[in-house]
């Protein structure tokens, strides 16, 4: 075997060892929750309080409710990142409309037990519904858990819902931030929007921003394109994913009161 041989086979080894190690820990790439404990749910928004669920699968999930004088409450149903306490400014905001919200944290986040994953994302938001009973609800689902509120919605019906930074599916998005990757091919949870979005026929507003490096403005308007039923699209201008127009400004929210109002 001559020196250059080797080296192939060395480079080819590495590669294979590499790629085996993203399959096996992929999820801490994509889920990336403050698993620290949250403060009292009242020293945080006025009001509100702390609740409990239990998922399917026998986890029981910490959440924050706020209780408001409409007839429709929303679900927040959160993204990777982070857990309720940085939702609290979205819930405040929709709270001065006279919204309930409800700020549910999936497992492993905010002091939950659990591991997160496709599928027990989806049980956790399941409990979440199950929990608010018989209320009309609106699922206001962001960036990943867009995905997990189109299932909800595909599944359970709600009275309205509401997409922030969607994505196609989950492999179009991680493309886009690891280009060098076959991440199609990698990944173990798919998260597919665009495959169950035209299958929901409920009242959907999306909203994204127009610099929004993370899921691009035209992952979202795809998604737009694959919905079955009425959408309103809501495009804030120059605001990139995690910028503060996109966790209570005053387009997003209007839009939240505007969809309540319709319902």
């Amino acid at each position: 075997m001559t020196s250059l041989t080797r080296a192939a086979v060395v480079i080819v080894a590495v590669a294979v060892l590499l790629l085996g190690l993203l399959w096996l820990f992929q999820r801490r790439l994509i889920y990336l929750p403050d698993r620290s404990l949250v403060p009292p749910a009242g020293e945080v928004i006025p009001g509100a309080r702390d609740v409990s669920f239990v998922t399917g699968d026998g986890l029981r999930l910490s959440a924050w409710y706020v209780p408001g004088v409409r007839d429709v409450t929303v679900l927040v149903v959160g993204g990777n990142a982070g857990n309720r306490w940085h939702r609290a400014p979205l819930a405040r905001a929709l709270a001065a409309h006279g919204l309930p919200v409800l700020l549910m944290d999936y497992r492993g986040y905010g002091g939950n037990p659990g591991s997160p994953s496709e599928e027990g994302l989806y049980l956790d938001a399941l409990a979440a519904r199950r929990f608010l009973g018989d209320t009309r609800v609106i699922y206001f689902g962001e960036s990943l858990g867009a995905a997990v509120a189109t299932r909800l919605a595909w599944e359970h019906p709600p009275v309205g819902l509401v997409l922030r930074s969607p994505f196609t599916d989950l492999a179009a998005a991680g493309q886009v931030n690891y280009p060098f990757l076959p991440v199609r091919l990698l990944l173990r949870d798919r998260f597919p929007v665009a495959e169950r979005i035209g299958d929901v026929r409920t009242p959907t507003v999306v909203v994204y921003g127009t610099r929004d490096t993370i899921v691009p403005a035209w992952l979202s308007r795809e998604v737009v394109k694959a919905a079955g039923g009425q959408v309103t699209t809501v495009e804030v201008m120059g605001a990139g994913h995690n910028d503060p127009a996109m966790l209570n400004g005053h387009e997003l929210i209007r839009a939240v009161v505007e969809l309540a109002e319709r319902a």
